[in-house]
């Protein structure tokens, strides 16, 4: 049976300092405040938007959001981002994406001011993480699977312990190989052209699934002394839930350790958001003064 790396202990623990930050802002008049903007009706991205949403309330935090239909024109999303972009009020914009691919998405998450880009979808802010600097802010699921594994300490116990993602995406991929370098890991990228997947990720220590693709990730992919962060969001008609990358009946049993769909990366995912609005209306304040 592995360890469930359960997502509430790691939110415990970051949360204290959040909440105490959020009420020593009000103190000053100032409530930090998200931004959402949603394009569609997609079940993951309404998924995501209740759980930051419900965060948000949790911690004392503010949010709004504006939720476009699928034929909204590029100009009408634009215009929503301009507008949180000067209203001094919000602190953090959240784009959902993907977007319908009428949309320029690289316009679209670009128009985000660095500043207010909570989530890390910017070229600026995602040059401050392949640079290993402090620039806007890292992406918040790739930052909530590293708190993750540092918080149950499984960071390399040697240098060079091997790493394997599977997913290349700007969203996911890409950011946590880099942050996966930064703590000495040796990482390998994979995605749909990788040939023999399931035996370059059987021999990695640790496995990040960023596929996108409900239960891609079986027994044959993983090894005993493994461990397994799921950040897949998949819709389950079936079940009429959210599951994950990883077929988590059929690997739990082998593998050292795994993070539940939902209850593990999501759910810190939400407090790392937060906790980006906060930091991003405290610097907000010190740019003033």
């Amino acid at each position: 049976m592995a360890k469930i790396l359960h997502g509430a202990p790691v939110i415990e623990a970051m949360n204290q300092n959040t909440k105490r930050q959020i009420a020593e802002l009000k103190e000053k008049d100032i409530v930090p405040t998200l931004a959402i903007i949603r394009v569609g009706e997609r079940a993951e991205d309404i998924y995501y938007e209740n759980n930051a949403e419900k965060r948000c309330n949790e911690l004392g935090a503010g949010h709004t959001k504006i939720v476009f239909n699928n034929d909204v024109t590029q100009e009408e999303v634009e215009e929503a981002i301009i507008g949180f972009n000067e209203d001094q009020n919000i602190h953090g914009i959240l784009l959902l994406r993907p977007l319908p691919k009428h949309l320029n998405d690289d316009r679209l998450r670009n128009l985000i001011s660095p500043m207010k880009d909570v989530d890390g979808c910017t070229d600026v802010s995602l040059a401050g993480v392949f640079a290993g600097e402090k620039r806007g802010f890292p992406p918040c699921t790739p930052h909530a699977a590293m708190r993750i594994l540092n918080f149950y300490g499984y960071t390399p116990v040697t240098n060079g312990e091997k790493a394997a993602i599977i997913g290349r995406s700007l969203v996911i991929g890409r950011p946590v190989s880099m942050m996966l370098l930064k703590d000495d890991f040796t990482v390998n990228i994979c995605h749909s052209k990788t040939a023999n997947l399931s035996e370059v990720t059987k021999d990695a220590s640790v496995l990040i699934a960023a596929a996108g693709q409900k239960h891609l990730v079986k027994e044959d992919f993983v090894n005993p002394n493994q461990v397994v962060i799921d950040v897949g969001v998949n819709w389950d008609e079936e079940k009429q839930g959210i599951t994950g990358d990883v077929d988590f009946e059929k690997v739990e049993p082998i593998v050292e350790a795994i993070t539940p769909v939902p209850g593990g990366v999501g759910t810190v995912t939400t407090s790392i958001l937060v906790r980006h609005v906060v930091e991003a209306a405290i610097r907000s304040l010190e740019w003033e003064n």
